[in-house]
């Protein structure tokens, strides 16, 4: 007897909110007891807190306000400990780190209906992302991203992920946060590196698909340097909300297919922070892929050279260094080995986004490499 297939199909919706406040953990402020509440109106939530380490040090009342906050609204609330876990890529590449999530998710009895809460830069969250989406197929994520590039993309969307095989974001999950909160004051303690370095973000989705948000960041990028939180704060919300909006309605939330322009300038930026030993930050290493592409644009005739040097005078006028580490002809090789990575990344036919103009897109599906190493060659020169 031949059985026929049996086939189902269902959807599943999501829904999460960004938030935006300033001293959260202040007990005059409602707004995380009033977003947890909004789960469970009746009962408390058990809560387990994991706090990125240079964030802790930087405020080091952190903690005890936390706990402070969580006695106060005890009827929301539950706060079981924290764990400090070492910022930037060096979380995401141990693995110690994530059983360490783990651990604390297995003893403090986080179930699917309590929250993890992660405080911190972007490694940390992708890494505690990482941790709580595979704690019993998943239990409940908070971000509370601390610096400007988490605020603005890496924290407003669905993905998770850790290091490994010498390869970035090699494991990794889709899985949507509850909500997300960004508190301005975390930004004040920022070193000038981290301050731009989210602005290559803001710049990457401003190029791709908003020529008038790229002309603001243009207008603007003596007071982006000059840290004025009210230009920082627009560029933080415009970034974030055009990332959730394309998340939403660009049809591939999961990255199914093969085109994604919001990694704009990230195939080599992705081999950039592996070459240096993740030294280079990832806003830093975006910054200077988003730079090689549109040189490579101009070289193959998609934009014209007042376009190219309109860019670059942007990113380096808010202080960006564009050299691409490149010093050997091994280097070049290596770095170049990074376009085959980024297609095995996607799956598929290799898909890469320039750009035709500021505020358009461009995908192309190969690489001329000898005029990629042109590019190199071009903008390290420009850099001198």
């Amino acid at each position: 007897m031949q059985l026929k297939p049996i086939e189902q199909t269902f959807s599943v919706a999501y829904e999460y909110k960004l938030h935006f406040t300033e001293h959260l953990f202040d007990i005059r402020n409602p707004l995380f007891k009033d977003v947890l509440n909004t789960y469970k109106k009746n009962g408390a939530v058990k809560l387990l807190f994991v706090v990125d380490q240079g964030v802790a040090d930087f405020h080091p009342d952190l903690i005890s306000h936390i706990a402070s906050y969580c006695a106060h609204y005890s009827q929301n609330v539950v706060y079981t400990t924290s764990i400090l876990v070492p910022g930037g890529e060096r979380c995401k590449n141990d693995y110690e780190q994530v059983n360490r999530v783990l651990q604390g998710v297995n003893e403090e009895h986080i179930d699917r209906h309590s929250f993890v809460i992660c405080i911190g830069g972007g490694a940390v969250i992708d890494m505690v992302g990482y941790a709580a989406a595979i704690a019993h197929r998943g239990v409940k994520l908070l971000r509370i991203p601390t610096t400007v590039l988490s605020q603005n993309d890496s924290a407003v969307g669905v993905k998770n992920s850790i290091n490994t095989f010498r390869k970035k974001n090699f494991l990794g999950t889709f899985s949507p946060p509850y909500a997300i909160i960004n508190d301005r004051h975390f930004l004040t303690t920022l070193k000038q590196v981290d301050w731009i370095s989210g602005v290559s973000e803001a710049l990457k989705v401003a190029l791709i698909k908003d020529f008038s948000f790229f002309e603001y960041i243009e207008t603007n990028a003596l007071k982006l340097k000059d840290r004025d939180m009210e230009t920082m704060q627009y560029v933080i919300y415009k970034c974030a909300e055009m990332h959730m909006e394309h998340i939403a309605k660009g049809g591939d939330p999961f990255e199914s297919g093969s085109s994604r322009p919001l990694d704009f300038g990230h195939w080599a930026a992705h081999k950039m922070e592996q070459m240096t030993g993740y030294s280079l930050r990832h806003g830093e290493a975006v910054a200077k892929g988003i730079a090689l592409d549109v040189t490579y644009s101009k070289l193959v005739g998609l934009i014209p050279e007042t376009v190219l040097n309109r860019i670059l005078k942007v990113f380096v006028t808010i202080g960006f260094d564009l050299c691409i580490p490149v010093r050997t002809d091994k280097d070049m090789d290596m770095l170049l080995e990074g376009i085959q990575e980024f297609r095995e990344h996607l799956g598929g036919e290799l898909c890469i986004t320039l750009i035709d103009a500021l505020g358009s897109k461009h995908d192309v599906n190969s690489i001329d490499n000898s005029l990629m190493k042109q590019a190199i060659e071009t903008l390290n020169e420009h850099c001198k």
